[in-house]
């Protein structure tokens, strides 16, 4: 599984310097991180509906090109901040056996 993030992030990576015409992914960090917010935003409103949707007709085909929509635009994301989708995986991992409830309660207040 983590093979395919990867991957998915060195082409992330490898367009972040190509020309906007080219790629879209270079089209994206051309026009800087909140048009990759915008993105991020609008796939993850996509991915509920898509899910609502689903929840009614039992089809899951909308919802799961949805969440590869929004994974993607996520990883766009992360790369404009230096980050790689392992230090995701990294932090998925190390809350493992954690009680969702303990964990939520052990982050710093905002």
């Amino acid at each position: 599984m983590t093979d395919t993030l990867s991957r998915v992030a060195q082409v992330i990576e490898e367009r972040k310097n190509a020309e906007p015409g080219s790629s879209y992914v270079a089209s994206l960090y051309h026009k800087g991180l909140n048009k990759i917010l915008e993105k991020v935003g609008e796939e993850s409103v996509e991915t509920i509906i898509a899910a609502k949707d689903a929840a009614i007709s039992g089809d899951c085909s909308d919802v799961i090109y949805e969440t590869a929509d929004l994974w993607f635009h996520s990883m766009i994301m992360l790369a404009q901040l230096g980050q790689h989708p392992q230090a995701v995986l990294d932090e998925l991992e190390r809350r493992i056996g954690t009680s969702g409830h303990v964990e939520k309660a052990s982050r710093p207040s905002a």
